[in-house]
């Protein structure tokens, strides 16, 4: 290599190890990440490519440290056993380099464990004659946080296990996503996302703030443990298993390379399905003899490796906010961004949850922020990465976009108060009526109740049954054969069970799952009419803010009016007393789990609630009956441990 050209090189590495290093600080020291996952890994490994190629390496790289340090806010706690980090890869050529660069230290055969890459906090616990005597984040390796009292608030740490000797547990803090979302639902303070709700709720000083986030944790090591020696990684899963502690539903072993790539594409296939986020595989060699003989470098061991999935974070610059008014009448900003390419897809917009995450993310035009896309959705921005002198403020807005209204603050949000009187909601609100799990009109979608409105001024639910086929001819891609079916699916809507109608009726935050919770507890639409805040929020997963959003549809003059037109002189509804309670679920609640062979998730789920059951989809205390289709995952193991009734599908279907 040339002199000039290694010059260069070591001139950009420089800049790219000052960049990750400040990055780094931004995110380990101060929680306050300035880049995405993305583009760190970028130039981490671009850094290490240069290091290569000239065989040079700063004294400050970041490839020579095991990660951050820790907060002066909490007590320092040395690790009896370094926490090393793992080796990444990115491609299936670097998992064979991996395999071959270990074949050439020492031949062995070849056997590998596959697990979860848990995308959470990383936590190492310690115990001691059985009990639980310290818990720490991982820190640099060498030295983290005590984060005991937090930790003990994790309902999935046992505070005592079995094992009596010395021993630390290695594993990951996270937050299901299901937990997350009822927490915003439940919350006035919206968290931003999985991983930030996991490392505020542990790094932070209260403990009851940890507990109220509803926290899990995943074991996958064992770390350290002079007591006992282990022959494998399937034989520390087992003990960890044994021991009380979770493990997740994902523990594969692998004899071959080309099993490893199968069960990577299968993973990173149905990633989003998951009720937690991973980031990857994690593949180790699965006897540990075998890794005692291939060792460590200064930051990893040699016979593990991180496979990294393609990352659905990244940054990129917010040039405009424009607002839009749902069917409510809530005001919601969308992000106008510089596209930028992310899951394979180019983005450019995203959303923010209202005026006041604006604030609370002190997001300007003109920033650059952290977006994240997951379950193919619009992406979400996350926080601010970098704000700058010409940014610039965003004003809270004061008139409807579609109708001009003088909108209304109730603090937490912005509403237009046109509802009578406001294009977007109107078409917005029979939109939802006429949808697949409401009154299921097939025929009428968002354009043709535009039509609708603007030249017949079709503004209620009651409206619909009255169209027809003179209106209907004067649309546009309307012929004699779409208005008969469409007439004839306005006519079949008529008979309508209970929850379908509560969830056609679009009141705010409720969904078909809420609805069909309501229609348990009320049995019909008068009950639930009748009902005051209090009484709707001992309904499950009903809190003040939706309870109070209920009580007041049903207690506004024209939704009252609008109810009463329809039910008098339209619709027929099937209250939830007209359920038979002869069936065996009748008064039971049951969670499913694992993959259903005579049926889908959604037919059982049916089938049971036709029968007086309820469906969850958590265990808890309250369950009454899990029901197992092929590869259970972690709800088998709890619902064995407390005890619940365990049902396979063969005697499901004997009992229908």
């Amino acid at each position: 290599m040339e002199e000039i050209e290694k010059q260069k090189l070591i001139d950009e590495m420089k800049v790219l190890t000052e960049k990750i290093n400040k990055a780094s600080y931004n995110y380990y020291v101060l929680d306050n990440p300035t880049i995405s996952d993305k583009e760190w890994d970028e130039m981490y490994y671009r850094l290490l490519e240069i290091e290569k190629l000239t065989g040079i390496i700063l004294p400050n790289s970041p490839s020579q440290k095991v990660g951050g340090e820790t907060l002066e806010k909490f007590q320092k706690v040395t690790h009896s056993h370094k926490l090393y980090s793992l080796a990444k890869a990115q491609s299936m050529s670097e998992i064979i380099d991996w395999n071959t660069r270990n074949q050439n230290i020492y031949s062995f055969k070849e056997e590998f464990s596959v697990e979860y890459k848990f995308d959470g906090l990383s936590l190492c616990i310690t115990y001691n004659d059985g009990k639980l005597v310290r818990a720490a984040t991982r820190g640099n390796g060498e030295i983290g946080e005590d984060v005991t009292e937090q930790v003990k608030t994790i309902r999935t740490v046992p505070l005592n296990i079995d094992f009596k000797g010395e021993i630390d547990i290695q594993g990951e803090g996270i937050i299901k996503l299901s937990e997350l979302e009822r927490y915003n639902k439940n919350s006035d303070e919206k968290l931003k996302n999985a991983r930030n709700a996991v490392a505020g709720a542990i790094r932070n000083l209260d403990p009851k703030i940890t507990a109220k986030r509803n926290l899990d944790f995943f074991a996958y090591n064992v770390n350290y443990c002079p007591d006992h020696n282990f022959k494998s990684q399937t034989e520390i899963c087992d003990f960890l298993k044994n021991q009380g502690f979770l493990v997740g539903d994902f523990f594969k072993i692998a004899s071959s390379i080309s099993e490893i790539e199968t069960l990577i594409t299968e993973v990173e296939k149905n990633r989003n399905s998951l009720d937690f986020l991973i980031d990857g595989l994690v593949i180790k060699v699965n006897d540990t003899s075998v890794r005692e003989n291939l060792g460590f470098t200064e930051k990893t061991p040699r016979w593990a490796v991180a496979y990294k999935f393609e990352a659905e974070e990244t940054s990129t610059i917010l040039n405009d906010i424009t607002f839009q008014v749902g069917r409510t009448g809530k005001i919601t900003p969308v992000a106008e961004l510089e596209p930028t390419e992310l899951c394979g897809v180019t983005i450019k917009r995203a959303t923010l949850n209202n005026y006041n995450d604006i604030l609370r993310k002190k997001v300007k035009i003109g920033d650059r922020v952290f977006i994240r896309r997951s379950n193919d959705v619009i992406p979400e921005i996350l926080s601010v990465a970098e704000t700058y002198d010409t940014s610039k403020s965003i004003e809270k807005p004061r008139n409807c976009p579609c109708c001009g209204a003088v909108l209304l603050d109730t603090g937490t949000e912005i509403y237009c108060p046109n509802h009578l009187g406001c294009r977007t909601q109107i078409v917005l609100k029979l939109t939802n009526f006429a949808s697949r799990n409401a009154m299921n009109i097939e025929g009428l979608s968002k354009k043709t109740f535009e039509q609708l409105y603007d030249k017949f001024n079709l503004k209620s639910f009651s409206d619909i049954y009255k169209l027809t086929p003179e209106k209907l001819l004067g649309l546009d891609g309307f012929k004699d054969k779409k208005i008969t079916n469409v007439l004839n699916s306005i006519r079949q809507s008529k008979n309508v069970k209970l929850p379908n109608f509560i969830f056609a009726l679009g009141i705010d935050g409720v969904g078909i799952k809420t609805a069909k919770q309501l229609s348990k507890v009320y049995k019909n639409l008068d009950n639930l009419m009748s009902a005051s805040i209090e009484n709707l929020m001992e309904v499950d997963d009903i809190a003040e803010i939706m309870a109070t959003d209920i009580y007041h549809y049903f207690h506004d003059d024209y939704f009252i009016s609008e109810i009463r037109e329809l039910t008098n002189n339209f619709i027929t509804i099937e209250n939830e007393s007209e359920v038979s309670s002869s069936g065996y679920f009748y008064g039971k609640k049951v969670v499913l789990t694992g993959t259903l062979t005579n049926f889908s998730r959604n037919d059982a789920e049916k089938i049971i609630e036709s029968q007086g059951g309820m469906t969850s989809s958590s265990v808890s205390g309250s369950t009454n009956i899990l029901l197992v289709g092929d590869n259970p995952g972690s709800k088998f193991d709890k619902a064995k441990k407390l005890g619940i009734q365990i049902m396979y599908e063969e005697e499901f279907l004997k009992l229908i």
